[in-house]
């Protein structure tokens, strides 16, 4: 039983493993010349990178956060 368990681990690893190296391989970040109809916008600055990528989440973690414990208080004085 055992072998046959260590013969589905190895097929299920070597199956995922390839899976994850074709995507990265097919991945756009390699291509050399762009599609016909790419069309790309102007570039983000870094204060709107940061904004968008480090600002933003975190605004957004602390609203969920306190909508969360604004609510778990109304249920404690009950």
């Amino acid at each position: 039983m055992s072998n046959k368990v260590n013969k589905n681990a190895l097929r299920t690893g070597t199956v995922a493993a390839g899976a994850t190296l074709m995507m990265l391989l097919s991945s756009p970040a390699f291509a050399v010349a762009p599609d016909d109809g790419d069309q790309p916008g102007p570039g983000l600055s870094v204060a709107e990178t940061l904004g968008l990528y480090v600002a933003a989440p975190i605004v957004l973690f602390l609203v969920i956060a306190g909508l969360v414990s604004l609510g778990d208080r109304g249920k404690k004085s009950s």
